[in-house]
């Protein structure tokens, strides 16, 4: 499946004089940019001897939740299942960390290098249901390309 985005990305990626999390900050926005539905952007990467999550570069209104034990939370399952998650309703969640009062569905997929999960990218919506296959396909690539540089 090839994205439109795609071309934009890999060249926010190959920026070598932007750092890294420069760079990852400018992905969120393009990501944020391309779509109405997509509220908050953002990646968390693994700390796996604590077991948690940090909060890394975003795009969208700060958040509380700058560190995630695994397991809690949609963050915190995926980084404990490394398996995609879509949120088409949170509050029909039991295990959901409320980031706003606003936020209706959520999208998490983990990020791997190596084979290993190191994080993943979480986008929040205020739409109900935001996020389908495509969703998951796009950020599946978005993270493909960032492994590269991580």
């Amino acid at each position: 499946m090839e994205f439109p985005i795609r071309k934009k990305l890999k060249s926010i990626l190959g920026n070598k004089d932007q750092p890294v999390d420069a760079r990852l900050e400018q992905v969120c926005l393009l990501l944020q940019k391309s779509n109405p539905a997509y509220d908050w952007v953002g990646f968390y990467f693994a700390d796996v001897e604590k077991k948690e999550l940090h909060l890394g570069p975003f795009a969208g209104a700060p958040t509380d939740h700058t560190v995630i034990p695994f397991g809690k939370g949609i963050c915190g399952q995926v980084a404990e299942s490394s398996e995609n998650f879509v949120v088409p309703d949170v509050e029909a969640q039991d295990n959901y960390i409320a980031c706003g009062i606003d936020v209706r569905s959520e999208i998490v997929v983990p990020l791997f290098v190596g084979g290993q999960n190191i994080g993943q990218i979480d986008i929040d919506s205020h739409t109900p249901d935001a996020f389908g296959e495509a969703d998951e396909r796009l950020l599946e690539m978005v993270n493909f390309e960032v492994a590269k540089i991580l």
